[in-house]
């Protein structure tokens, strides 16, 4: 009789993939070190958490917790059509935005096809496509040595990687690990280039932050191209990463794909009510990304004072150069020791880098002064 674990039974697709590795929690570094004063730079949190509106909608949303939510998301999706200038039937909810790149990559990937995606790119992107059994064409990036977008995504050859079989192109716009962007006028060319049979999943989830760096607003291309997908969150800079939601714009035909897949629970009550408020708050969204316009180049500047190239980047966050991957392991524990808890992005393949999220003014220059000590401590 056959002794085999029923786990053995699971695609092979499935049971090679390596798990998403998160941040580290502040809770696990206090157990760890039995440290109390700890500051997390590491996830690309709203350091200013989320507003007292959406606040007082969740505590609002209370008292029916025992009731099942809106299956269709209906006061959520009419908020953002208003707000986007989109139809609610363009409109696709996800448990944040991670959700809706899995419900892109099962609607619309099998094994015989393809997705495009860069080197560098988010970690969800593979782990969704592998999952399905589909080809992954990972498409090297430009390198360390670019001149303007050093680690940026390279348009040329994600283009000249699409083929017949290619269903989905991932395109994250800033991109996470690395801050890079394109910009508006070389992204737009490469979209209206990609053919009808595959769509250019276009990812803004640091969109708030780009400010004038000319990413442009995937959201206005949608009706020029119905091959976009527009996937944005309120994780960053609305503060709510807790409650995992976000959403993605599309042409109708592709949001009815996916919405017959979609869980019809999969955003709860907290969260539908919590983003429908923070999407209203105008002035709080203005102040975090008032902040990180001050904080991200003070950052970036203090770093390099130390030694360190910096990435350019449009996003909460900016990716420290160290020198060599050693380096990088040796400050990292250092600074957890510290009560500063930054991103190792070796799992990227980029394990020479620290990605250090931008927080408030006093973290940011304890981070600073952490690396200071570090230093002084006879690092190189």
């Amino acid at each position: 009789m056959s002794r085999e674990h029923p786990a053995e039974f699971a695609s092979a697709s499935v049971r090679s993939i390596a798990p998403y590795t998160p941040g580290k929690p502040v809770d696990e570094l206090a157990r760890e070190l039995g440290l109390k004063d700890i500051i997390k730079l590491a996830s690309n949190e709203n350091p200013l958490g989320a507003s007292r509106a959406a606040l007082a909608a969740m505590q609002a949303a209370l008292a029916e917790s025992w009731v099942y939510p809106d299956g269709s998301g209906h006061a959520l999706k009419q908020a953002l059509a208003a707000h986007y200038g989109v139809a609610p039937a363009q409109l696709t909810l996800g448990n944040g935005s991670n959700d809706v790149l899995v419900l892109l990559a099962e609607a619309f990937l099998v094994p015989g096809t393809e997705a495009v995606l860069s080197q560098y790119c988010f970690a969800v992107y593979p782990l969704a496509v592998q999952a399905t059994g589909a080809r992954q064409v990972v498409v090297p990036a430009h390198p360390a040595s670019h001149a303007s977008m050093p680690l940026g995504h390279d348009l040329d050859a994600m283009l000249a990687a699409v083929t017949p079989a290619t269903r989905l192109v991932f395109v994250a716009n800033p991109n996470n690990p690395t801050g890079t962007w394109v910009s508006a006028a070389a992204l737009e060319a490469f979209i209206a280039k990609v053919p009808a049979s595959a769509l250019v999943v276009l990812d803004e989830a640091y969109f708030e932050y780009a400010g004038d760096a000319g990413c442009g607003d995937g959201l206005a291309w949608l009706e020029r191209y119905p091959n976009l997908v527009v996937v944005r969150t309120f994780s960053k800079a609305y503060g709510l990463a807790a409650l995992r939601v976000g959403f993605a714009a599309s042409h109708r035909e592709v949001a009815d794909v996916l919405n017959r897949i979609r869980q019809p629970f999969n955003v709860n009550s907290l969260a539908l009510e919590g983003a429908r408020a923070a999407l209203a708050d105008r002035e709080h969204v203005a102040r975090s990304v008032a902040l990180v316009a001050v904080e991200r180049p003070r950052l970036a500047r203090g770093l390099a004072a130390r030694g360190f190239a910096v990435l350019p980047s449009a996003g909460n966050f900016v990716l420290a150069d160290c020198g060599d991957a050693a380096r990088a392991a040796k400050l990292h524990a250092f600074l957890l020791r510290q009560g500063v808890i930054v991103r190792p992005v070796g799992n990227y393949g980029l394990a020479q880098y620290l990605r250090i999220t931008v927080g408030l003014e006093a973290e940011n220059t304890r981070l600073l002064g952490a690396i200071d000590a570090w230093l002084a401590g006879g690092a190189h």
